[in-house]
């Protein structure tokens, strides 16, 4: 077994402390090759888990937020949106293919197109989970499917587990407990789907198969079958994110098929979980204060003589 702080980790639940007889640990594989930014996924999402519509609107939590700069108005993860489809719109120079000539005119220049890179972003449910390493309450747990969930019920608000995810996605959502705000809130990969033998309502509702469920080992061998047909058909940009064991926080349990930089899509390029150091930095911390304690110790005695 790995070490618990950082590394690969083989069973994060029985790492966790569940029986050996366990489910397998399940995971996302987002090809986003495949999305259309149709956004039924955090349709589906937002219905399944009685989420509020984003935006500033909190005594409204029907009233979508409009950004008038783009397709996509709900702008990123956070408390109140599990799952965020990004369009990113990039302008490169024209690939090279067969042309008809239609008899019109040729733009001036060096010849570009535009294309449209679509993701839907969720929560990692990383190996290493800095936000489960850190809660002081116990709130967030490891499932015995290998996810992170948050329990709504025991989480205090504290708010440390926010600034502690390498990606940035658990937030807090505004309002006081009766308005259902106060505490952290994160994808939950439809724990209450699981338990039922159902698929995550995120998965089930996407039309093209970008998001798939299932064991996480199946998922990987997967995706990289994938990666080497996309790379046979020409797209020798494809490349997995999220997938390896021996990344900073020990592989994803959600995990992605990209078309460029992890950077064009929002995401780290390398991400590290934020608790890797604790031990050393206790041990450094606890260094220090035996030299203090010795330090003061010896001007005391000194002092007497």
């Amino acid at each position: 077994m790995g070490n618990s702080w950082y590394g690969p980790l083989a069973d994060p639940s029985g790492n966790a402390g569940y029986a050996a007889d366990h489910p397998p640990r399940v995971g996302f594989f987002t090809d986003t090759s495949v999305c259309i930014g149709c956004k039924a996924c955090e349709v589906a999402c937002k219905e399944w888990n009685a989420l509020p519509a984003d935006g500033p609107h909190h005594d409204q939590p029907d009233l979508l937020d409009l950004t008038a700069t783009s397709y996509d108005n709900t702008g990123a993860l956070g408390a109140s949106t599990y799952r965020h489809v990004a369009f990113i719109e990039q302008t490169r120079p024209r690939a090279a293919a067969a042309t008809v000539d239609l008899g019109m005119p040729l733009p001036a220049g060096d010849a570009t197109e535009v294309r449209w890179l679509m993701a839907s972003d969720v929560c990692k449910h990383c190996t290493h989970a800095a936000c489960l390493d850190v809660c002081p309450t116990g709130a967030l747990i490891r499932t015995e499917h290998g996810t992170v969930l948050v329990q709504d019920d025991i989480c205090n608000g504290c708010g440390y587990c926010i600034p502690a995810c390498p990606y940035g996605v658990i937030d807090q959502r505004k309002g006081s407990r009766e308005e259902g705000g106060g505490g952290a809130f994160k994808c939950t990969m439809c724990h209450d789907r699981l338990g039922a033998g159902l698929q995550p309502a995120c998965a089930t509702a996407c039309p093209t198969e970008s998001i798939q469920f299932g064991p996480l080992d199946e998922l990987r061998d997967r995706a990289a079958r994938r990666v080497e047909t996309l790379h046979r058909s020409g797209v020798p940009e494809a490349r997995l994110y999220g997938h390896d064991p021996d990344d900073g926080v020990g592989g994803d349990g959600a995990f992605f098929l990209l078309l460029d930089e992890p950077e064009v899509y929002g995401l780290p390029p390398d991400p590290v979980v934020t608790t890797r150091d604790l031990p050393s930095m206790w041990r450094h911390a606890a260094a220090a204060a035996l030299t203090v304690a010795a330090t003061v110790a010896a001007a005391f005695l000194g002092g007497r003589r």
